[in-house]
């Protein structure tokens, strides 16, 4: 039997037992109340976000390597395009060269992105339409963006005809803004109806157009437009200044996936001239495609040969680039494959420029963009950043997709 004094000490432990689990739980509770009111308020918050975001269906014409980036991008932006715009880019319709796709929500966006990476093309897929996608665009909202991924030169009429129908339109795809000045006159407007921008078309992500845009819309006189708009010849030429071969430089880049299958497509320069004439035309200048000098990086002995021949015959034209690394080294200059837009003349070749310059100072796959101005007349306007990238010219398509959507 417990003695007095065990029983009075029993009695106030379990006194104070109790008193300590009554404020426990007390605490308990006030914090499952606070978590139970933080819940229904984040649910009020979503579903009022929901409710107000205004939806801006779009169409999506390719659906290759920037495509997919393009999709996994918008989805894992909805949430901040909901908070920070008030906005939803719903997909309406898919398309690549064999048909097109309604889309009806993100998951059937996601399934026919993934069905593609896996070799099915749209045409193929369940639901799909074989052909021309052109009346389905039609079909579209007037306030529907039409967006150009692809690289087909054949989209070039959708895209002028969704302008005419008062839709708007985006393009990482250079080809349409570099045909024909008329193709391009009707896409952007004259004067300019601000219902197409096309900033990935020049330097995948980079601000480009953007730049130049606000130089020629503050009437900044621009003199000179200079740059390196290819992330392979960047890589070569990098290659030639440390002194190694030619050949040695582009076959190397081609096995690391630099460069296309035939390394002509990119050694030719004509991708770089493409860029170039899209600023030169952002100024207002009227010119064609073939009225840029291009100087490629192979003689034309070369052009017609087969790829393998191609990549055998290389090593005949270390000797020279050896040479031109060395007689500009010696003169306090680099090689970079560049373009030059001044005094109507628009300039795709290979040049010495000064080591302290920052075209010289460039490394590596990245481009840069040199805007010489009444008010940057020595020390020029420079845009510089990675230039190539199914990711970053992406992130540029649904940039300029935001800024469509919002008017800006």
């Amino acid at each position: 039997r417990a003695s007095p004094r065990a029983s009075a000490s029993a009695s106030r432990y379990y006194r104070t037992s109790l008193r300590r689990w009554r404020r426990c739980m007390t605490r308990r509770t006030a914090l499952g109340v606070f978590l139970l009111l933080a819940c229904a308020v984040s649910a009020v918050n979503n579903s009022t976000m929901a409710a107000t975001c205004r939806p801006v269906p779009f169409a999506l014409l390719g659906l290759g390597g920037v495509g997919a980036a393009f999709v996994e991008s918008l989805l894992g932006a909805r949430a901040r395009h909901a908070e920070k715009f008030g906005l939803e880019l719903a997909c309406a319709l898919v398309a690549d060269s064999s048909g097109y796709l309604s889309i009806g929500d993100d998951a059937a966006l996601k399934a026919a992105a993934a069905a593609k990476a896996g070799g099915t093309p749209v045409a193929s897929m369940a639901g799909a339409t074989k052909g021309d996608p052109a009346a389905a665009l039609a079909a579209l909202p007037k306030d529907a963006i039409i967006v150009d991924v692809s690289a087909s030169s054949t989209t070039a009429a959708l895209l002028v005809a969704a302008i005419e129908r008062g839709q708007k339109v985006v393009a990482a795809n250079k080809k349409p803004f570099s045909s024909e000045q008329a193709t391009y006159d009707a896409l952007v407007g004259t004067p300019r109806h601000g219902r197409a921008k096309h900033e990935s078309t020049v330097g995948a992500g980079l601000p480009a157009v953007a730049a130049l845009e606000r130089l020629v819309a503050a009437d900044d006189p621009v003199a000179k437009i200079a740059g390196t708009f290819s992330g392979t010849l960047g890589y070569v030429m990098t290659g030639l200044q440390e002194g190694r071969p030619f050949s040695e430089i582009v076959l190397e880049a081609k096995a690391k996936g630099y460069t296309e299958p035939d390394p002509r497509d990119d050694l030719g320069g004509v991708d770089v001239a493409r860029k170039a004439l899209i600023l030169a035309r952002g100024l207002g200048w009227k010119l064609e495609l073939g009225d840029v000098n291009v100087t490629p990086l192979y003689p034309d002995a070369l052009a017609d040969l087969s790829v393998p021949d191609f990549l055998a015959a290389l090593p005949s034209l270390d000797a020279d680039f050896k040479t031109r690394a060395a007689d500009a080294a010696a003169a306090g200059k680099t090689l970079r494959y560049a373009a030059t837009v001044a005094d109507g003349k628009l300039d795709v070749g290979l040049q010495a420029v000064a080591l302290d310059s920052p075209l010289g100072s460039l490394s590596g796959t990245d481009n840069l963009v040199e805007y010489y101005t009444k008010w940057y007349p020595t020390s020029p306007l420079v845009v510089q950043g990675a230039g190539a990238g199914a990711g970053t010219t992406a992130a540029g398509v649904i940039a300029d997709m935001v800024d469509l959507a919002r008017g800006a």
